[in-house]
């Protein structure tokens, strides 16, 4: 069976046949009366040629020997001129030389005998237009799927000059914001932080905990050698740990978890997952949201919301339920009395193997003590400084936060001249005075 295209009236195949003998072309003519193609007839070579000037013609079905050039010639010719169409040499000849001629300079697609059989003639001319067809769609894919590159890369430089140029008004416009901005931009992490302040802004300053839960965990993370990867994910799930609390009643917010009845409680038993569902739609959170997940769970089971045990817990989580309930309990929100570090420390211990990974318990008693020396202050190549006192080229030491709690700028940041008159400005504007820790090089004073 022969490749099958159905045609529509407005895209016909033209056919041109070519002979000298006119009762000849009339019975092609016959033949190919019910195919689906628009015919044309021609008895020599000048009035083929003359057709094919006219008007487009798809395939040529010519005879080997015309009045004025022989069909190998004629073919020869329409390859040159026209290469799309297709050729077929109709041939009674019975020397070869004319068919090598017509294969060879006319490239002909096939060539068919006199007299010819119907079925083959008609098969030959149905594959022959299918396969130009195929060829013509292929050829029509290729340039589309150019001009589709090519649309697409000028939509890609269009695009990101639109982002450039949108970034541009943002900075310009950010005031106040700029200053955390471009720490925000190189971090996600960072903007959790930030994002954090929702829950911070509910509660009165002295419940506020979530600042000193990420500095806790990141002691642990430093102390550890905990990868990059889980240090950012640890740090999201401290930053984001208790927004699941914002929809809480103010009350409830800064009450102890101890002290919550029927339905309060329930909530408060909700808040993990409220959390987790927050944030799981955000890609970047997913391994965070899975740690807040589970930061209220047990050692032995009875946490929730999933009451999973032991090795089963995330140790992630069981790093933040550590933290989370270390600086809780000093701030009156599990008990109702609120604890120095040192009881807060005595009552992990105490729960070692109930609430906590009893193998997690002395290592966070340890990053603790560190945590609560407070380690830049001791080391003699960290300076305190005003805003004043600050000059270009200086590295923080650690990051600096207003009074609001909101993240100014991060530790690592290297200072220059227009940031620090913003930050003079911006302590100016609150009523503030900002303490900066400072990297000086040993045997540099930070001032000169």
């Amino acid at each position: 069976m022969g490749e099958s295209v159905t045609f529509t009236d407005s895209d016909r195949p033209v056919v041109l046949l070519i002979d000298a003998h006119p009762d000849v072309l009339h019975s092609l003519n016959q033949l190919l009366s019910l195919e689906p193609f628009e015919l044309l007839s021609a008895t020599c070579a000048a009035d083929a040629l003359s057709l094919l000037a006219s008007r487009p013609v798809d395939l040529v079905m010519s005879a080997a020997r015309l009045p004025d050039l022989d069909g190998a010639s004629l073919l020869a010719h329409v390859h040159q001129a026209y290469p799309h169409t297709v050729r077929i040499l109709l041939t009674g000849e019975t020397e070869l030389t004319l068919i090598v001629k017509a294969i060879n300079e006319g490239q002909i697609y096939r060539y068919l005998s006199k007299p010819w059989n119907d079925e083959e003639l008609l098969l030959a001319l149905r594959q022959s237009l299918a396969h130009q067809h195929s060829e013509r769609e292929r050829l029509r894919l290729e340039q589309l799927i150019l001009q589709q590159n090519e649309t697409l890369k000028q939509l890609n430089a269009s695009l990101e000059k639109r982002v450039a140029a949108r970034t541009s008004e943002l900075q310009q416009t950010a005031d106040m914001l700029d200053l955390a901005y471009e720490e925000l931009k190189h971090s996600y992490a960072t903007g959790t932080e930030v994002f954090s302040l929702l829950a911070n802004l509910r509660l009165p300053r002295a419940k506020q905990t979530n600042r000193q839960i990420i500095e806790l965990v990141r002691t642990w993370c430093v102390s550890h050698g905990v990868d990059e990867a889980s240090n950012r994910d640890l740090t999201m799930a401290a930053a984001l740990y208790n927004i699941g609390k914002l929809s809480w009643s103010d009350s409830m917010m800064a009450s102890p978890s101890d002290l919550l009845h029927s339905a309060d409680r329930e909530r408060y038993r909700a808040y993990a997952t409220q959390s987790e569902s927050l944030l799981m739609t955000l890609e970047p959170m997913k391994d965070a949201a899975r740690l807040i997940r589970h930061h209220q769970e047990r050692w032995d089971g009875s946490g929730f919301p999933d009451h999973l045990k032991g090795e089963a817990i995330p140790v992630g989580s069981r790093l933040l339920k550590l933290a989370v309930d270390f600086i809780e309990l000093q701030k009156g929100l599990i008990l109702e009395r609120q604890m120095n570090s040192d009881e807060a420390l005595l009552y992990i211990r105490k729960y070692a193997g109930r609430l906590y990974d009893p193998n997690m318990v002395e290592d966070f008693v340890s990053v603790c003590a560190t945590y609560l020396h407070d380690v830049t202050l001791g080391d003699p190549n960290v300076k305190v400084l005003g805003t004043r006192e600050l000059e270009e080229g200086m590295v923080l030491a650690r990051s600096l936060n207003a009074d609001n709690g909101m993240l100014l700028l991060n530790a690592g940041k290297v200072l220059n001249l227009p940031l620090v008159d913003k930050l003079i400005a911006f302590e100016t504007m609150e009523g503030a005075r900002y303490t900066l820790f400072i990297k000086v090089d040993k045997g540099v004073s930070p001032t000169t």
